[in-house]
């Protein structure tokens, strides 16, 4: 039996308010918040990102009854949750 796994697709509007889809990869809930890591499913303009390795963590946020995402600037708690993220992505491939 054949399994069709479709993949999470979420869309961001960018701050030039330009559309940009992503592939959900994984999500996390923590004592910190909420948080996805989400690769492009569009042309990264850096030529020195490898499309297939890049992803991009941003944290659930409530606004106006409403969630939304937003990059996590941290760079202590992204290095932790790029860690945690790595490790799930590996044992799962």
């Amino acid at each position: 039996m054949e399994e069709n796994l479709s993949a999470d697709i979420v869309t961001l509007i960018d701050d030039e308010g330009i559309e940009r889809e992503f592939e959900v990869l994984d999500f996390i809930e923590n004592s910190k918040g909420r948080f996805y890591a989400l690769m492009p499913n569009f042309d990264l303009p850096d030529e020195n990102l490898n499309k297939e390795e890049t992803y991009f963590i941003f944290q659930v946020i409530e606004e106006n009854n409403e969630e939304q995402l937003i990059e996590v600037y941290d760079d202590e708690l992204l290095d932790e949750l790029s860690e945690e993220f790595e490790k799930r992505l590996e044992s799962n491939y």
